[in-house]
């Protein structure tokens, strides 16, 4: 009995236990399931609160917002009441048509119709401000004629209508003078213009006048739109407007802003003939198809920002009097502004062509900005004006002269590139370079090594003369601009690492960008120079600032050709002056008053014409000139006082100095020719002195000059190896080692300006 109930006993307790671990487990489940569902609704209350912010902050696309409205079918009855009721925008009366659909279809007749005759009748009553109308959000379903509301008036004084108040009468009045304007500058004028001007008597002088304001933002117009010759004197807002089918605006007239911001045309849009008065926006506008501005006037600026040509733009002798904005501008067609005129800045920023940009016979009045543009086929200024403030900014101008090509006048276009540093530039001006070589246009290749070469020495002087922030004192600091705090921080930051660019100034936090702005001009980055490497600079300093000065670093062969004939006219009348007039006692050897005269009226005639050489080619032609002078004339003027100091005493005074090969008496060429005859008397007897005796002395001295300098005479003229002062000899010398680097010269720059001459030199 006993065991029975222990049995029982010990079986219910087992169930127990199991039961017990089932209702714990499932609780623990349970606990479970609550945490996860607890996480999931804290993150899901989270994420909706995300999503309210974004909206908040990030509104929808115009497009989206678009296909989210409700639109209303226009109805007549809807159509007056909107018309008895308009609303007050911007201080002006306007009939709100906003988010309408407005079927102009020709099926439905009537209502088109009554459309036009109700909205005509209200926009041309009387009244002392003009009635606009707003289109805003709404779906235009067939052909809209915006002529047809429009006002025809003619533009005579005498006869304008008495609706219009006088500052509108005026308005209409100013048409004469932008008329005049582009008759001056040979622009085709419209039927208006004609009138005005009195070419085409009978023809009416009437245009349409739309005298309230446009609003057309986001509209959608699924027809053809039709707005040619109207004057509208409010303005016209057409932000986000969609035009799916040909758009009409020739020989319009915006009398005050225009905005087609964010505007699609996908179909090709005429704007051809039209006059803006005042500023025109065409940001970021998509023309999907032909767009044809030609022959059109912005007087103001006009912006084309981020804009889009996917095909044919016409922009032919457009009259741009404001600042013309294509930046960020992508053609993806041809873009054509043949015989435009830019009174202002044209700025192609960061502005891709697939295809060829055209500027044949361009007026530009300012510099244009090609500033991150991209030229992936052809960009052809052939014929181009470009005032003397003009220039094309070409810094880091994406340009591969394999695939593309700048075309302009021989001569003229590479003087028009303009590019501030050489840092960031190097492959755009090689690329340059190459095109005109291939194209055979020499001097514009040269104008654009010359360019080169002058920001090279720029750079050169930069490194020479400003402070070095890695290692300058910190009193060069303080001196630079910076304070004591900030010439602190500037040490203690080189000496854990150097600096590697000017920018990274302003990493430091006591460095303001105030400060940097005012300092970052007068100081460089780089490695320390020992002082060595300072002079070796400093040469190369040199040297190329005397190559760039007298020969335009091989550039400017008329500059070579001055800078020597300069050189060849001192020297040879200091050899004159040296070998004519030697002394006054006893016995006076001095020159004759015919052969002094002749010698200082061709000295001043050569010295006039190749000083009209320097002055009409150099960049610079005072410091050139400057230049030549101190290598001609310290040196040659010190030994010739130095020898009259000390007089001449000495045998043969009474013989020239200077002899001549007496056996041949022709042009030669003498490259290795040396100024003194050598020693033996063979050669003696084959120079002889020259005769003071005949008139045409004077112009040995020439020839001897033009030996030593170009290694070219018509005599070979040497100076006598007996009893001849060391300073004559001296200034021989010093004139025939000038020469070697003259002639060097005249070479190189022959070989760099006469395309297949180098070939010729090498070969000799």
């Amino acid at each position: 009995m006993r065991l029975h109930i222990n049995a029982l006993t010990s079986g219910w307790g087992y169930r127990y236990k199991a039961c017990l671990r089932r209702l714990l487990y499932i609780f623990r489940v349970n606990w479970y399931l609550r945490r996860i569902y607890g996480v999931f609704s804290r993150f899901f209350w989270v994420l909706i609160g995300v999503l309210l912010i974004i909206l908040l902050l990030f509104p929808l696309p115009a497009a989206a917002v678009q296909t989210s409205l409700q639109r209303t079918p226009l109805t007549l009855e809807i159509l007056q009441e909107r018309i008895h009721t308009p609303i007050l925008r911007e201080g002006n009366l306007t009939i709100d048509l906003r988010q309408m659909v407005i079927d102009l279809r020709p099926e439905n007749a009537s209502f088109r119709d009554g459309f036009y005759q109700l909205l005509r009748k209200e926009l041309q009553k009387t009244g002392a401000k003009p009635l606009g109308l707003d289109l805003s959000y709404s779906l235009i379903l067939g052909d809209f004629i915006g002529s047809d509301l429009g006002l025809r008036t003619p533009l005579y004084a005498q006869e304008i209508a008495p609706i219009f108040t006088p500052t509108e009468q005026e308005q209409l009045e100013n048409l004469r003078l932008v008329c005049l304007r582009s008759l001056a500058f040979g622009l085709p004028n419209s039927k208006d213009c004609r009138s005005l001007l009195g070419t085409q008597l009978d023809t009416s002088s009437e245009i349409t006048v739309f005298r309230g304001s446009l609003t057309l933002v986001q509209t959608r117009f699924n027809g053809e739109v039709w707005f040619p010759n109207i004057f509208f004197l409010q303005s016209v807002d057409a932000q986000g407007a969609t035009f799916v089918q040909p758009t009409n605006w020739t020989e319009t007239r915006f009398n005050r802003a225009v905005s087609f911001t964010g505007a699609t045309f996908r179909h090709q849009s005429n704007f051809q003939g039209s006059i803006f008065f005042n500023r025109a926006n065409f940001k970021q506008v998509q023309f999907q198809d032909i767009a044809d501005f030609q022959h059109s006037i912005f007087e103001d600026t006009a912006n084309f920002n981020q804009a889009n040509f996917k095909q044919l733009a016409k922009f032919n002798s457009v009259q741009w009097e404001g600042s013309a904005d294509f930046s960020d501008v992508h053609f993806f067609s041809q873009a054509q502004f043949t015989k435009a005129n830019f009174d202002q800045f044209l700025l192609l920023t960061d502005a891709t062509f697939d295809q060829a940009v055209i500027f044949r016979e361009a007026q530009f009045d300012q510099s244009v900005s090609l500033r991150g543009a991209s030229i992936l086929n052809l960009a052809d200024f052939s014929d181009a004006n470009f005032a003397k403030s003009a220039f094309l900014t070409v810094a880091g101008l994406t340009f591969n002269s394999n695939q593309a090509k700048i075309l302009g006048n021989s001569g003229e276009i590479g003087q028009r590139f303009c590019i501030p540093t050489l840092q960031g530039n190097q492959n755009v001006l090689r690329n340059l370079g190459q095109n005109f070589r291939q194209q055979q246009q020499i001097a514009d290749a040269n104008s654009l090594e010359y360019t080169k070469q002058q920001l090279r020495l720029m750079e050169l002087g930069h490194r020479l003369v400003s402070t070095n922030i890695n290692t300058a004192p910190l009193a060069s600091l303080k001196r630079l601009g910076f304070s004591a705090n900030q010439a602190e921080a500037i040490a203690q930051r080189r000496q854990v690492k150097l600096f590697r660019n000017n920018s990274e100034l302003l990493s430091l936090a006591d460095i303001d960008l105030e400060t940097y702005s005012q300092v970052r001009d007068r100081l460089i980055v780089s490695e320390p120079l020992s002082f060595g490497v300072w002079l070796l600079h400093a040469w190369s300093w040199l040297a190329l600032s005397v190559l760039l000065l007298l020969s335009g670093y091989g550039t400017n062969i008329w500059l070579v050709f001055g800078v020597g004939g300069v050189a060849i006219a001192f020297f040879g009348l200091l050899f004159w002056l040296c070998d004519r007039y030697r002394r006054l006692h006893p016995v006076p050897i001095i020159p004759t008053y015919y052969e002094t005269i002749s010698i200082l009226v061709s000295f001043s005639c050569l010295e006039f014409l190749s000083l009209l050489a320097i002055f009409r080619s150099a960049e610079q032609p005072w410091l050139t000139l400057g230049c030549l002078l101190i290598i001609i004339i310290p040196i040659p003027v010190i030994l010739l006082i130095r020898l009259y100091q000390q007089g001449r005493y000495h045998n043969l005074l009474d013989v020239s100095y200077f002899t001549e090969d007496g056996t041949l008496r022709q042009l030669r060429l003498l490259i290795g020719r040396l100024p003194v005859i050598p020693r033996n008397p063979t050669f003696r007897e084959r120079y002889m002195p020259l005769l003071w005796t005949r008139r045409w002395n004077w112009l040995n001295y020439y020839d001897f000059s033009l030996n030593n300098l170009v290694r070219l005479g018509f005599n070979d003229i040497r100076m006598r190896d007996e009893h001849l002062p060391s300073i004559i000899a001296t200034l021989g010398w010093y004139e025939w080692s000038l020469g070697l680097l003259y002639i060097t010269l005249v070479l190189w720059t022959l070989s760099r300006t006469i395309p297949g001459l180098n070939l010729l030199i090498y070969l000799k």
